[in-house]
């Protein structure tokens, strides 16, 4: 499928959106987001579609993740300086669910080993399920770098709307990167489309802080 925006004009926007986003008195970089709005695309008609897809450079500032592993994923997790915890950690957690919650909340996402994540509702009860986290198993053939590559990448859905926004990267990036990461996204957005670019009727992106800029 072709593409409508040129690479050029991807990167000079980038470039615009990095050198003009307000400066942020915060830990927390700014996102940059991909806006997409739709025409003839009837909502009721096709409710909701999902799916995700890697991009080339993490998108997700400081993106947090826990490893509930065995022994050799935990051993892995250390290595990399990711956090873990294995199944002594997992039980002195007593179902306690303010403890639950509270490290639900601390982490973006969250592996395990799949030897043992079917042990782990039964030990954690439903405080991760209620706070909006699943646990992604992984398995000894996976590399545990990509599978957290993957994780860090937006999953889209739309349900009922005619306009659609997906986070790209942040504005600590590299133009070439973020234009890289662009380019993937709206590829994909449009491959999801029932009529591909018939159904885009504007391109923007734009900074958490800063103003939309249009793209076509």
């Amino acid at each position: 499928m072709t593409s409508k925006v040129s690479h050029e004009l991807l990167y000079a926007a980038v470039k615009n959106i990095l050198q003009n986003s307000p400066d942020q008195d915060s830990d927390r970089l700014q996102n940059v987001e991909l806006q997409i709005g739709l025409r003839d695309y009837d909502p009721e008609k096709y409710k909701s579609f999902h799916g995700s897809v890697t991009l080339h450079h993490l998108a997700v500032p400081r993106f947090k993740v826990c490893i509930f592993g065995d022994q050799q994923h935990c051993y892995q997790a250390k290595a990399i300086g990711l956090d873990c915890l294995d199944m002594d950690a997992i039980r002195k957690l007593n179902k306690d669910q303010k403890l639950i919650k509270k490290l639900a909340k601390s982490y973006d996402a969250f592996l395990a080993s799949e030897s043992i994540i079917k042990q782990i509702p039964k030990l954690v009860g439903h405080g991760f399920t209620n706070a909006g986290k699943f646990l992604v198993p992984l398995t000894h053939k996976e590399s545990m770098s990509y599978k957290i590559k993957v994780l860090s990448t937006k999953k889209l859905l739309m349900k009922k709307m005619v306009c659609l926004s997906v986070n790209v990267g942040h504005v600590g990036m590299q133009a070439e990167e973020l234009t890289q990461n662009l380019t993937i996204s709206i590829n994909f957005l449009v491959s999801l489309l029932k009529d591909n670019w018939r159904n885009v009727s504007s391109l923007h992106i734009k900074s958490s802080l800063g103003v939309p800029l249009r793209l076509y």
